[in-house]
């Protein structure tokens, strides 16, 4: 391990090997962190936190903090990074209530930019971008290789869901159905995610699939139960369209339409 002379690493905190801490920096006495993982300068990890292998946590963060939530009672709580993570300078994420399971989550090979903000109970799937200055309320989900633009704020309780796109500056307060675009104050969607199904090498089939889909729910003038149950009887049974009417389907917030 190198850890600097003038960081503060208290007892009980538990490093693995070849862990880097920078100046100045605090990791509290319950805090986990896995091999190799390095944290820079003026770094504060306190809480219930554990932080997986690999990641890298850049100068000024404050990671693990209590959440900014009245009914919070200082519950045992805890706040849960995965692997390969990059967290930029200034980022803020803060561990759960007690509702829920009591965690905040972030998976696998996410990238989180400088001066974005991950609230209490939220969960965060793996290969995630989240641009500079993007906020998440709490209790947000948010599905794998989603990209949310940057000045954006996602709603307390919303779904964002897998490889769509949140443009910039926009203010998400419904759900975004996986593979879309959305954008705007108040967001709305702009059709299908389509090149970024093609840099992840969705086949032509499925983006057809998708997109007739896309079609009968969002312009076909159907009530939308009528139009998911034709999507279904019409569309092919892929696990994408699957998982597209079934997230619209389990929405309690209602998408962006």
């Amino acid at each position: 391990m190198k850890i600097h002379s003038t960081a503060i690493v208290e007892p009980g905190a538990q490093l693995d090997e070849n862990v880097e801490i920078g100046p100045y920096s605090i990791i509290g006495p319950d805090v986990e962190i896995g091999k190799n993982t390095i944290i820079g300068a003026h770094v504060v990890i306190e809480g219930n936190t554990k932080i997986g292998e690999e990641c890298h946590i850049h100068q000024f963060c404050s990671i693990g903090a209590p959440p900014q939530d009245w009914k919070f009672g200082s519950e045992k709580t805890f706040l849960v990074i995965g692997d390969f993570n990059s967290i930029r300078e200034f980022v803020t994420i803060h561990r759960a209530t007690a509702e829920g399971d009591g965690e905040t989550t972030i998976g696998e090979h996410n990238m989180i930019m400088a001066y974005c903000h991950i609230a209490h109970n939220c969960k965060i799937g793996n290969h995630v971008v989240m641009a500079n200055a993007a906020t998440l309320a709490g209790h947000v989900n948010i599905e794998d290789h989603a990209v949310i633009g940057g000045l954006s704020g996602i709603h307390q309780f919303s779904n964002i869901g897998a490889h769509c796109i949140v443009g910039g500056a926009s203010a998400v307060v419904k759900d975004v159905p996986p593979y879309t675009m959305a954008s705007g104050n108040h967001a709305k969607l702009f059709g299908l995610n389509t090149i970024g199904l093609k840099r992840r090498n969705f086949s032509d089939e499925t983006i057809r699939a998708l997109k007739k889909t896309y079609h009968i729910v969002f312009q076909s003038q159907l009530l939308l139960n009528a139009a998911l149950k034709k999507a279904e009887a019409e569309v092919a049974d892929t696990p994408e369209v699957r998982h597209f009417i079934e997230f619209i389907r389990k929405s309690k917030r209602g998408t962006c339409r």
